[in-house]
């Protein structure tokens, strides 16, 4: 059976290989000439690594064959950015988006097929949740694109692709290690960001790290039962009491906020936001509605987004309009699997359910 070395972190993977180097009567320094190639000079196989020796190498894809993932469609938007859709082994799919802006490149990446939490503004939502990632599945997300082109390599990674990370925590746990560490990808921790919608138990964890990495709360509503209309997660997770556990965080906190035509785009609403920002000295971060997200939905007009950040300015808190980007292709999350396999909860799981983390 073939070890899954992409689903350890460096270290371990390191360790792993020395081993099995030491049972072959291999020379040390083979190792020094594996291990870049797992992610700081990832190969697509091991046969493709020419400065092993040539019996190596099938060896080493027997032992421990490089699980990859399946480009299944590329779009590129008129401003940049680049949406992927990835196959699994087992046939799911998965979605990455690659934003560059300047000498940026920020990648946004899945940690779940699909997801349980059913958020009404997310086309995610829509599919139901399907598997956890493996480790190595999220990490090949970077590793792919590495792979592809060394000029796609990102500065900036964010868990906001599909699924819920702190749902999948211990996969997650990994990935974040093999993103940051030198012998990893080494991105440095405050470029790589975590967005959650709040799963206590398991944002305790990811506070515990001692990495400075970011920390993003999905929030769009400023009230529970507001919060409660779009976001199912507010029956588990009460909004006072995320707020509670987000000013025990060390680290200043973003608070995501999408922006819906009549929902929650009121003065009012900014006002109530205010509130909460305030004690945390939050960034939040003002998210126009996509529309491939939600079709049944209304964004929020300029105005009355402008008109929003304006208010929360005023009452003292950092807000940024951010611009939606990749408008002329399916760049809402979970937007592209939808319209190409069709997909409209097969097996939905109730947020509630599958957020059972003691």
């Amino acid at each position: 059976m073939s070890v899954d070395l992409l689903s350890l972190t460096p270290d371990a993977a390191r360790q792993t290989l020395a081993a099995w180097l030491a049972a072959r009567g291999e020379p040390a320094y083979r190792l020094r000439q594996l291990a870049p190639r797992l992610w700081q000079r990832p190969v697509a196989r091991w046969s493709d690594a020419t400065d092993l020796p040539a019996a190596l190498r099938p060896t080493l894809d027997e032992a421990f064959s490089l699980r990859r993932l399946e480009l299944r469609t590329h779009q590129v938007s008129s401003d940049g950015t680049e949406k992927f859709l990835w196959a699994l082994a087992d046939g799911e799919a998965i979605e990455s988006v690659l934003i560059p802006e300047g000498k940026r490149r920020t990648l946004c990446i899945s940690s779940q097929a699909g997801c349980a939490l059913g958020c009404v503004f997310c086309a995610t939502g829509r599919m139901g949740f399907r598997r956890n990632l493996t480790a190595g599945e999220i990490a090949s997300q970077v590793r792919e694109l590495v792979i592809r082109d060394p000029n796609l390599r990102p500065t900036n990674v964010v868990f906001m692709g599909m699924g819920e990370p702190l749902l999948n925590w211990d996969a997650v746990d990994t990935t974040l290690t093999t993103l940051n560490q030198p012998e990893g990808f080494g991105i440095g921790a405050r470029h790589i960001t975590l967005s959650t919608v709040g799963i206590l138990p398991n944002l305790a964890k990811f506070a515990q790290r001692d990495e400075q990495f970011r920390l993003a709360v999905s929030l769009h509503a400023p009230t529970p039962a507001l919060r409660l209309e779009l976001m199912p997660i507010e029956r588990k997770y009460k909004l006072p009491d995320l707020m509670k556990a987000l000013r025990q965080f060390r680290r200043r906190v973003t608070l995501e906020y999408v922006l819906i035509g009549g929902k929650n785009d009121s003065l009012e609403a900014a006002d109530q936001l205010a509130k909460l920002a305030q004690p945390l000295d939050a960034l939040v971060n003002l998210l126009p509605l996509h529309p491939g997200g939600a079709p049944d939905l209304t964004p929020s007009a300029r105005a009355s987004m402008l008109a929003f950040e304006r208010r929360l300015k005023q009452r003292g808190v950092e807000a940024v309009l951010r611009r939606s980007r990749g408008l002329d292709i399916s760049a809402a999350c979970g937007q592209l699997r939808v319209e190409v396999e069709g997909t409209a909860r097969p097996h939905k799981v109730r947020a509630e359910e599958h957020a059972h983390i003691e």
